[in-house]
């Protein structure tokens, strides 16, 4: 985006807040690859927001407010005016390259939607979610799935940000799903396993790191919960538990009712990711250089596909997942 290119060296400070009732905190802002970065005092990120999905909450004023989500579930006020130009130049650029959700006859993003609606009558249920899933750009992804997370967060605990083991958490993403692969975040307790949210967030709780003292197994929680994305795409499950009238919504207005997103937070917390099938599992760590048989024994140790997974294990691997000092930093990161 020649927006984000122009203003890619720009920093200012700002404070920030990690949840509403939360004391500020000082921060250095900055722009990230389709983010904005936010660190601390040493240079640690301590979160990092999505652009498409930023929202300014007090348009024409000073010092400028924004947040990560509609529900401003954490807020950053800025009080310098070239990189509130900025941001807003950015947010302008991402706009104008996606459709207005509601106005049908900028169709692009939901292109064919008036002939949808018209047949609506004779489609199967299953077409039209289809259609719909199909023209959801991955801006409005990005922001369900940071909405649902700001949601889980109030039933679980906000999430962890242990500087060390935010870093760690850092180069464990980009060495299992790759630079730009997503978000990794970890939350202190209340999930019945990981979670993979629109937007590509998956959510760990932290007992998948201190339960077990092989990192192989960490990281084959990552793998496999990013597998799980092949088996059923999260926006559609979303829909499918929030039902046919939200499918119109959708369609329609581009949005989701608070209240469903709501429910399927509530669901999600006690409804791990769905387990992918063994060739796609089998794929996905030969790929990162995971070994597939620790996870497959942490998880499944009386599952017969649990051998077989075993047996079908590649004989090498490409290297250590973390190094000891990652490893112990990223155990930590809900101590900070």
């Amino acid at each position: 985006m020649t927006a984000l290119k122009e203003f890619s060296r720009l920093e200012t400070l700002g404070s920030w807040r990690a949840a509403p009732d939360a004391e500020p905190r000082g921060v250095t802002v900055s722009f990230g690859e389709a983010t904005l970065v936010l660190s601390d005092d040493s240079g640690l990120p301590v979160t990092h927001w999505s652009l498409p999905a930023l929202h300014r909450l007090n348009p024409g004023k000073s010092p400028a407010l924004y947040a990560p989500d509609a529900e401003a579930s954490e807020t950053l006020e800025i009080d310098d005016d070239i990189m509130v130009g900025a941001l807003e130049k950015v947010r302008h650029a991402v706009a104008a390259r996606q459709p207005r959700p509601g106005r049908l006859r900028q169709g692009a993003i939901w292109g064919g939607t008036a002939l949808a609606l018209g047949l609506a009558a004779f489609w199967l249920p299953g077409a039209l979610m289809q259609q719909t899933l199909s023209v959801v750009p991955q801006g409005k992804r990005s922001e369900f799935g940071a909405t649902l997370l700001g949601m889980v967060q109030e039933i679980t605990g906000p999430t962890c940000r242990d500087p060390l083991g935010s870093e760690a958490l850092g180069r464990m993403r980009d060495r299992l799903l790759g630079r730009g692969g997503g978000q990794i975040v970890v939350v202190p307790e209340g999930l019945a396993g990981p979670l993979y949210l629109p937007g590509g967030i998956i959510v760990l709780p932290e007992a998948v790191l201190t339960e077990t003292e092989d990192p192989a197994v960490a990281a084959g929680h990552v793998l496999a919960t990013a597998a799980s994305r092949e088996t059923i795409d999260p926006l559609d499950a979303l829909l499918r538990e929030a039902g046919f009238g939200t499918v119109l919504r959708l369609l329609t207005t581009g949005d989701i009712a608070t209240e469903k997103l709501q429910a399927q937070a509530r669901h999600l917390v006690d409804t791990p990711a769905p387990r992918a099938d063994d060739a796609q599992l089998l794929d996905r760590f030969a790929a990162a250089g995971v070994p597939i048989g620790p996870w497959a024994k942490a998880t499944a140790a009386d599952d017969p596909d649990s051998a077989v997974l075993v047996a079908a294990e590649p004989a090498s691997a490409a290297g250590p997942v973390l190094s000891d000092g990652d490893w112990v930093s990223l155990q930590g990161i809900c101590r900070g």
